[in-house]
Formats: structure tokens, C-alpha cells, sequence
């Protein structure tokens, strides 16, 4: 974990600190160095932050109850080879029960679970699966579940922990912790690319269409199997593979769903909600413009901003975009957060950066009272932990969490960077003119309070 992420859930987090250690109290005593399974199910209890609700995530698994799943192929959900105990779903040593898929289908979507394999144990996280073939592996790519070490494996090949396998293997960077110790994998999916992450590291991502994806396809064994990859949505399974392995805190979003109690700031049709406040006493019809497809083009001239017309001080915000797909033009922009009056071309806010190559910076403009990482900051600028935007031209997605005194800004699905001690008072959100031409689309939120 980061020292931003560490900051952030300390402040979150001290009636979770309470709850875990009245329920750690609770348990029955056992001998020297034994770790007793409940008491991590205690501090790992499957719940959801106000923030992650509004952020669209649902549970998938409760900790109790197999709700929400069915066996493959199958009207209900296993009678053998399938268990739920200490707050976990675990797959059992030999049980033959088969995998195991959501009710629910998905196309593009955020999975988020934790993971602990036994010594040489082989599972594995399968999506977008049609129950059309013989197995979930035969229609759906994978998210590979394995202990490396037991099978002998590097680390790096495509069959290894977090590859996707046969397909893509995993980044030099990937950390895998040993069988017995849980791990963290989110597989992530939006506008045809994927996304695997394990223990908070990305270790994956490739389109999942198009020529490069049928390239990839042709070059593995999956070549054989029509329907292959190809499906635009599908359930979500975890492979039964005949070894014991533990699943918990399972969580999914549906990124093509709007989120709880939506609030549309930009309708995709006109520029009802916001005005604007731009150099020369510019006319904000004369530097934005909707185009077809509800895309927000600025002409990037004169400089400025729009904002809402109504204040917000709590809330997950969410947008995409994109310089000039045509020019490829690298410019400069930025979403502003709780904007203060007066209106003036640089009001005191909060500036989550959108500059090529800088997306994900902070910059504090006009004082405004927060704290970012020293190690990162020069002045009023807080630079990103990496850069993770995509090519100029491309979409991209960016989540913001205003949570009280805490702002976490997320880049297409990376966490890269956060804000703590944040003055909490509303204000209002902007979207800047400065220089180049650049569109929005999909500005949305859903407040906290």
C-alpha cells in the first residue's frame, strides 16, 4: 500500500480499528503463533465504504451466503466442492463441484477481490463468459489464480498469477505474495481494453477487440474454441481446478450503468447547468460547442473556464476525455474542484490536471487549505505517482473522489494520486480553456452527502 493510500484510510478509518478489535476480543483462544481464519475475517468483513457505493460497487459475495451465484450450466449453486466459512468462498481440495459464475452478466465492468491460494494451487478468474461451451475457460479470458512457486514458474509467463492467460503475460513490476497470504486482483474493462491488476500493481493491459485481440486469440490454444473472447458481455466465473483456494471481499461495478442517484452535469445536448467565465469577456458559445455523439468540444481560446451552476461538496465525479483526435495536438486543461467565489481565471481550488503527459496532478490554486505527499510536491504543484493516460487522441477516463477531507484522483482506473485535510466546503466544479482544443463527454456524478 502507498503512503497516500495509508494516509487516506487512516482517516477513514478509525470506528473500522474499534469494530475489528471488540470482534478479535470475541474469539476463542488458541496456542502460541496460531492464526485463528475467523479473526481475519473479522477485520476483512465484505462491506462498502459511502464512497465505493456512490462510486457504483455492489458486493458479490457477503461473506455468509453463495447468493448471487450459480454452478455452470447449472439452475443453482453446487452441492459439493464449494464452501463458505470465516467470511470466505472457497473452492475445496478435490471437491468436483465444478466452476461457479454470477447470476448477473457484464460488459464493461470493475472487479475487485482478494485471493489465497494453497501450496501449488491453480484457480482462476474468468469473464464475459456464455454458457454455450463445455467450460467458462472455453468462451471467457482468464485472470490467472496460481502460486507460482509450487508449479515452478518465473513469475513472468502468461500462465503465471495475473496473466491473462495463454494471451498476455504479466509486467516485471507484478509482486505476488506466497501461497497461505491473500493477494488482491482487480480486472478491470472499458471501451475494448482490459485491465489486470494484482496487489495494487497494474500487471496487464490490451485491447480486447479489433485485429490485435483476433491476433493474440489465433496465436494461443484458444484458437480452437469459436466464440472465443468475442463476446461483448457475459458472467463472471471462479474455476473450480480440483485445489484449494479462498476467494473474499468480492466486489464488482457495471461501468455502463449510471451510478447510484446519477447527477448528468453535462446532458450531452447542450450546455444547460453551466457558465462561464473566460478572459476579454469571452462568450462561452464562442469556445464550447456540443458535437455529435454528446461531445464537449473547447476551442481552447480564450482562457477560462465553465463551471456548474450549482455547488457540491461531497462527491464521486466522473468524465472522459480526449485532445483533438485529428490534430493530436498535446495541450493543456484541468478539472476544478470545489471552486471558490469570486469568479477569476484562476479561482481558488483545487486543479486535478488534465496537461498531456501530467494528468493526475494536483495543483492548489489561490491557497487552497490541503495536503499532498512532500516527496511529490514543488510549490503548488503535487505530481502524479505514474503516468497512466492513454495516447493523445484517445479517450480517457478519469474518476475523482471528493470525500470530505480526502481527494483521490484515478486515471483510466489507476489510483495516481490523493489529497488529505482538504478545507470541506461546497463550491462549485469547472472544466478549463487553456490553449488547445479538447473534448469532454460523460460528466457525471453522485454526491456523498
Amino acid at each position: 500500500m502507498t503512503s497516500i493510500q495509508n494516509t487516506a484510510q487512516r482517516i477513514r478509518g478509525a470506528a473500522c480499528i474499534l469494530a475489528a478489535t471488540l470482534a478479535f476480543a470475541c474469539l476463542p483462544a488458541l496456542g502460541a503463533g496460531e492464526a485463528h481464519p475467523a479473526a481475519h475475517a473479522a477485520q476483512h468483513a465484505a462491506s462498502l465504504s459511502p464512497a465505493e457505493v456512490a462510486g457504483g460497487w455492489r458486493l458479490l459475495f457477503d461473506g455468509q451466503s453463495t447468493q448471487g451465484w450459480r454452478g455452470y450450466r447449472q439452475q443453482a449453486f453446487p452441492a459439493k466442492g464449494w464452501e463458505v466459512k470465516d467470511g470466505a468462498l472457497c473452492v475445496l481440495k478435490g471437491g468436483g463441484g465444478g466452476d461457479i459464475i454470477t447470476e448477473a452478466q457484464f460488459g464493461d465492468f470493475e472487479l475487485s477481490l482478494e485471493f489465497m491460494c494453497t501450496p501449488k494451487a491453480n484457480s482462476g478468474i474468468i469473464y464475459r463468459v456464455q454458457e454455450t461451451a463445455g467450460a467458462t475457460w472455453q468462451t471467457g479470458p482468464e485472470f490467472q489464480v496460481l502460486d507460482d512457486h509450487g508449479h515452478g514458474l518465473t513469475g513472468r509467463e502468461n500462465h503465471s498469477a495475473g496473466g491473462l492467460y495463454d494471451l498476455a503475460q504479466p509486467a516485471e513490476t507484478k509482486a505476488l505474495k506466497p501461497a497461505g497470504e491473500w493477494n488482491h486482483a482487480r480486472v478491470r474493462i472499458h471501451d475494448g481494453v482490459v485491465q489486470h491488476f494484482l496487489n495494487g500493481v497494474k500487471v496487464v493491459e490490451c485491447e480486447i477487440k479489433g485485429d490485435g485481440w483476433a491476433q493474440r486469440i489465433a496465436g494461443s490454444k484458444f484458437k480452437e474454441f469459436a466464440g472465443f473472447g468475442v463476446s461483448p458481455r457475459g458472467h463472471i466465473a471462479l474455476q473450480e481446478h480440483g485445489d484449494e483456494v479462498w476467494y473474499r471481499n468480492i466486489k464488482v461495478r457495471d461501468l455502463d450503468a449510471p451510478l447510484p442517484n446519477e447527477v448528468a452535469l453535462f446532458n450531452g445536448k447542450d450546455l444547460k447547468g453551466w457558465t462561464a467565465h473566460l478572459r476579454d469577456d469571452g462568450r462561452m458559445e464562442s469556445v464550447w460547442s456540443v458535437h455529435e455523439g454528446g461531445v464537449l468540444v473547447c476551442a481552447g481560446q480564450p482562457i477560462g473556464y465553465i463551471r456548474t451552476e450549482k455547488e457540491y461538496t461531497s462527491y464521486v465525479l466522473k468524465l472522459e476525455w480526449r485532445f483533438s483526435p485529428v490534430t493530436k495536438q498535446a495541450g493543456n486543461s484541468g478539472v476544478l474542484l470545489r471552486v471558490q467565489r469570486p469568479d477569476t481565471v484562476w479561482p481558488r481550488s483545487i486543479e486535478a490536471q488534465l496537461m498531456s503527459g501530467s494528468a493526475g496532478d494536483f495543483w492548489n490554486i489561490g491557497e487552497y487549505p490541503m495536503q499532498t505527499e512532500e516527496g511529490r510536491r514543488n510549490g503548488r504543484n503535487t505530481k502524479h505517482t505514474h503516468k497512466a493516460e492513454r495516447a493523445i487522441g484517445e479517450w480517457n477516463a478519469y474518476e475523482i473522489i471528493v470525500d470530505g477531507p480526502v481527494v483521490t484522483l484515478r486515471v483510466n482506473g489507476e489510483e495516481v494520486n490523493s489529497a488529505w485535510d482538504c478545507a470541506v466546503m461546497p463550491g462549485t466544479i469547472a472544466l478549463q480553456s487553456e490553449g488547445a482544443e479538447i473534448h469532454f463527454r460523460r460528466v457525471r456524478l453522485s454526491p456523498l452527502e
